[in-house]
Order: C-alpha cells, then sequence, then structure tokens
C-alpha cells in the first residue's frame, strides 16, 4: 500500500510540475529561399570555385531548378547565405565568369561559401 501511494504521489507531482511547464516554442527552423527567390549582394567576398564543380540553382533546394554551374578556377561573387529545410546551409552567388546567378549549397564550395546572413 505504501508503494502504491509514492507512486501515486509521484505520478501527480510530476503532473501538476508538468502543467506549470511554459511551454517554449522555437520559430521556423530554417528560413529557405523558395525556387525562384534571389538575394542582394551583402557580402563583399569575391572567392574561386574548386572542385568539379557545383549546380547553382534557383533557390536553396535540390528540388529547384538548376540555372548554371560553378565550376573549377571559375570567379564567383558570394551575396549573402540562408539556411534551407534540408539543415544545410546554401549562398546566393555570381559566378563572374558565366554571369549566372543561383543558390549553391555551402558544402559544395571550398571555402564553405558566405559569412553573411540574407535575413530571411
Amino acid at each position: 500500500m505504501q508503494r502504491l501511494k509514492r507512486a501515486t504521489i509521484t505520478v501527480g507531482v510530476l503532473m501538476a510540475a508538468t502543467a506549470i511547464v511554459p511551454v517554449i516554442s522555437a520559430g521556423p527552423a530554417s528560413a529557405h529561399a523558395a525556387c525562384g527567390v534571389s538575394a542582394g549582394d551583402k557580402d563583399s567576398s569575391t572567392w574561386r570555385a574548386t572542385g568539379g564543380g557545383a549546380n547553382m540553382r534557383s533557390g536553396s533546394s535540390t528540388s529547384c531548378s538548376i540555372k548554371g554551374t560553378a565550376g573549377s578556377g571559375q570567379r564567383l561573387d558570394y551575396h549573402c547565405f540562408t539556411v534551407a529545410n534540408d539543415g544545410y546551409t546554401w549562398t546566393f552567388l555570381r559566378n563572374d565568369s558565366t554571369g549566372k546567378t543561383g543558390w549553391v549549397r555551402d558544402d559544395l564550395l571550398s571555402d564553405g561559401g558566405s559569412l553573411v546572413w540574407c535575413g530571411f
């Protein structure tokens, strides 16, 4: 009987404590750039692409259309970055060699991409 009382009291205390604790709600986990969204040039950085190349997309998702590529040795003008729904950061950039703009996932850029947040 004593054990049952302790269990009942413990459960009651835990339930009361749970009811008192406020629910904390985080805002959106990410603010990705939807397909077709571009970003202004907030970053003054310019880098050279390395590796075999990366697709430049119309938004910060692999489901967005490919607008061009950032190839080995090409000069890239970083504009800013955002966090996508996939949890990766993506940089909006202009490929100075081709004039094309687009989003590239930062782990595909040799230096990790822009350090300036786009603000969305």
